[in-house]
């Protein structure tokens, strides 16, 4: 008979960990959104150390942490005002290989940290004996995809390739850890072999420094199919991925809740052994709208209370579209309901044995 491996020994963020045990744990909402109330001009991305960078940088919000920290340092703030526990830094794009379409690639690891150190700040500002906050230093998908040709007459045709991912990921994640997150949160999951680059460097990583971060990664689904892009259910890319025993597997973006119902649900009965995330969009994307999203704080706030109720979440929060309106009324409606009980694996064995 198998035994199962003992937990991971933390040596940050282990206090999220024990927080889940006892309660929904809450992230924050989007960082974009939140960006577009500023109305930021191509000046504010530049600010005088790129006023003569000869690409167009207005777009890149990930710069921000350079040339207008105080704006995300407030989005932040205004975050944790709303209840969460867990704010994301601002980094969704902050890989030299995103960062490449800017010209900026070698300031990536420069990003990541000063991003890390902003959000640190504003949350140890907030965190109180009794309620810590907590950073997660978010990895995003990057623009290429490893499994997918982006030439429709050329199945085999790759713009990026495993080694350059993993690469692009240890020195986001070198900087993230520098800056002083708790966890690594490789999120908006499109592309399983993008997330596995991203898993082993954050493995390479803490094998080499002697850091033990909770890892969460977050997948999703694109379509009412209930796959990922590269074609997996949401059952196929947990087992494609529980190797990394993260301390939740989670959906994010694309659906709103109310589509996303069934795939969670779905996650939440074959991930047994692990905690459970979901941050979802504000419904469907509307391009009429003033925020490319109409799902208002209450309709958000009621579908995830469904979730809660249905025992499916140990953290939820919103992503494109959220505030911090959003983030308040899901913290509001979700703060009765414990959260869903994680199976020992243990236990899980014996009763298969």
């Amino acid at each position: 008979m198998k035994t199962s491996p003992s937990a991971p020994a933390y040596t940050r963020g282990a206090a999220l960990a024990a927080l889940m045990q006892d309660r929904i744990a809450i992230i924050d909402g989007a960082m974009g959104t939140m960006i577009q109330r500023y109305k930021l001009a191509e000046a504010d991305f530049r600010s005088e150390r790129f006023a003569d960078h000869p690409t167009d940088l207005k777009g890149n919000n990930d710069l921000l942490v350079l040339t207008r920290p105080d704006v995300i340092r407030e989005i932040h703030g205004q975050y944790l005002a709303a209840g969460a526990d867990l704010i994301e830094t601002n980094t969704f794009g902050a890989t030299s290989v995103a960062q490449e379409d800017y010209g900026l690639a070698h300031i990536a690891r420069e990003m990541n940290v000063a991003a890390a150190r902003i959000a640190r700040s504003v949350a140890d500002e907030h965190s109180t004996p009794d309620r810590p906050r907590f950073v997660a230093g978010a990895l995003g998908p990057t623009p290429r995809t490893a499994s997918i040709s982006p030439d429709v007459n050329d199945p085999g045709a790759r713009n990026t390739s495993f080694d350059e991912l993993r690469a692009a990921y240890r020195e986001q994640a070198e900087g993230l850890l520098e800056g002083g997150c708790d966890v690594f949160l490789v999120e908006t999951i499109f592309d399983t072999l993008n997330a596995k680059a991203a898993i082993f460097a954050l493995d390479e990583l803490m094998a080499e420094t002697g850091e033990r971060l909770p890892v969460i990664l977050s997948g999703t689904v694109t379509d009412a199919s209930g796959r990922i892009l590269s074609g997996q259910t949401v059952a196929a890319f947990w087992h494609s991925v529980r190797h990394a025993r993260p301390l939740a597997i989670g959906l994010n973006c694309a659906l709103g809740a109310a589509v996303m119902r069934p795939y969670i649900e779905e996650l939440s009965k074959v991930a047994a052994d692990t905690y459970i995330s979901c941050y979802p969009n504000a419904g469907l994307p509307n391009p009429m709208s003033d925020t490319g999203f109409d799902e208002t704080p209450q309709v958000t706030g009621s579908l995830m209370e469904e979730f809660a109720k249905a025992g499916f979440l140990n953290i939820a929060g919103g992503c494109c579209g959220t505030t911090p309106e959003h983030i308040a009324e899901i913290a509001r409606r979700l703060r009765p309901y414990r959260p869903r009980s994680r199976q020992d694996p243990l236990f899980s064995t014996l009763l298969a044995a």
